[in-house]
């Protein structure tokens, strides 16, 4: 009888205890956005700017970053409510950047399409509109899991670039520079959509859950191992120096940047890639000798390097958000700032990102699976997202062609940028292929999804920076 009553107290005090929790994160996430968003209104007081584009940007990102925050949390708690009000926040976040997109197109008076920073505005603004509308017409609720920290990434990333309005090189003075980034944009963002949509079919199709362990661990050994290539010899890492009054990097020759060395910060990365690589070690023992033991330290040690990740992005932002630091290059001291290495912090925010989601997914897989419309569903929903993406890159690379012919004489000259947006369409031409000609379905096209996206991302980011040509401006 007293266990009997003790089971029905539990069962009692159980929902309250959830409401607590649910109220609790809520206001946590809440109080943190009222304080940055005062925090944010004080420093535009003293500007005395604001209504500023980056003003509008930095709501934006809060309230992205709310949202993603709250789809975390219910990972983490199962509180439906907070999908509710993460739905608010993408709302609030696209109607700040929606006004940031205005802002800069009255400013410039052109649409913004004309360098990396544009591009990217207009990319989280397609993935936020794109967002909204497949949570409201096809009910993944969650699909925002996914696509908010790509936003937030994005943002982020736009706060470090440059983002002064130049007029147009000649070759961007055209209306078809208007058409053709469009274009892109939607395809892109299409893109992103049909990754998410991907990704969650490979949750609701039941794929092992150690299969995300060790590809997320794949991809964090990948990013840190970058990270660390930084190493200087002192135990240091080594980051661009930045001209504070120029805004830009400092060069001591042609195509040669001006390196300083953060101390202790390499040592701290080591560390964090050793972490990272021991989930993936114990999840590569444990299938190799079927041993389920290795699966549970995998996972307790994935959330042991979460924190060490979270640890090494607090110490990299402070370090170099306006540190002065030697070189080894010349003698002196020299600036650096975070605007020098945005994209070792973008791969920092991705990395805790893609972890903070693959412990959501251990920790509330069924409840995600409740919450997800069928495999089948999904699949389908996949298939037009594409359906809709790969006709945009169609008309993408057709209007390119015609405006380059306009502008070099020629419609193609196996540019970088216009060799791997063929590569891209080549692969979502080859899942439509497979899907209507062999009828692939499944893991299958959701694995060739996912590449894609993979693939997209490096022609929007990788080529611009690594692989620079005729489209060096974007």
């Amino acid at each position: 009888m007293a266990s009997a009553r003790a089971d029905r107290l539990a069962e009692q005090t159980r929902p309250q205890a959830g409401r607590k929790t649910g109220n609790l994160m809520l206001a946590l996430v809440a109080l943190a956005a009222v304080f940055l968003l005062f925090m944010g209104f004080l420093g535009a007081l003293k500007k005395g700017d604001l209504l500023s584009e980056q003003n509008m940007l930095y709501v934006a990102v809060v309230f992205y970053g709310a949202a993603a925050a709250l789809y975390i949390g219910y990972g983490v708690t199962g509180t439906n409510r907070y999908l509710r009000f993460a739905l608010f926040g993408i709302w609030l976040g696209f109607i700040a950047n929606t006004l940031a997109v205005g802002h800069r197109w009255w400013d410039a008076g052109r649409p913004p399409f004309s360098n990396i920073y544009e591009m990217l505005l207009s990319f989280v603004w397609t993935l936020a509109a794109l967002t909204l509308y497949v949570e409201r017409r096809y009910a993944v609720k969650i699909i925002g899991t996914v696509t908010m920290p790509l936003a937030v990434i994005g943002v982020l990333l736009m706060q470090l670039l440059p983002a002064a309005v130049r007029p147009l090189v000649p070759a961007l003075q055209s209306t078809w520079l208007h058409i053709h980034v469009t274009l892109a944009m939607l395809a892109y963002a299409a893109c992103a959509v049909s990754f998410a949509l991907a990704m969650m079919f490979l949750i609701q199709d039941r794929v092992k859950t150690e299969t995300f362990l060790l590809s997320t661990s794949a991809m964090l050994t990948a990013i840190y191992v970058g990270v660390a290539s930084r190493f200087d010899p002192s135990g240091g890492l080594q980051v661009v120096a930045w001209n504070a009054e120029s805004h830009q990097e400092i060069f001591i020759a042609e195509k040669t940047r001006l390196m300083v060395v953060i101390p202790s910060l390499g040592w701290l990365f080591f560390v964090v890639l050793a972490a990272v690589l021991a989930p993936l070690a114990l999840v590569l023992w444990a299938k190799w000798n079927k041993d389920e033991r290795g699966a549970t330290w995998a996972n307790r040690a994935f959330f042991l390097s979460t924190l060490l990740q979270g640890l090494a992005l607090v110490a990299f932002v402070m370090r170099a958000r306006q540190g002065v630091y030697a070189s080894p290059q010349l003698e002196g001291l020299f600036a650096t700032h975070l605007s020098a290495s945005p994209f070792i912090l973008a791969g920092l925010v991705s990395g805790l990102f893609a972890s903070l989601l693959y412990l959501m997914l251990f920790w509330r897989r069924s409840d995600l699976q409740r919450m997800l419309p069928t495999s089948n569903v999904l699949d389908r929903l996949t298939y037009k997202t594409i359906g809709i993406a790969f006709p945009l890159l169609t008309l993408m690379i057709a209007s390119g062609a015609y405006w380059a012919n306009q502008t070099w004489g020629s419609y193609w000259s196996w540019d970088p940028k216009e060799t791997w947006a063929l590569i891209t369409w080549l692969v979502y031409a080859g899942y439509l292929h497979m899907r209507i000609a062999r009828g692939w379905r499944g893991r299958r096209a959701a694995y060739f999804a996912i590449l894609g996206f993979a693939i997209v991302l490096f022609t929007f980011f990788g080529v611009t920076y690594l692989l620079p040509g005729l489209h060096a401006y974007a």
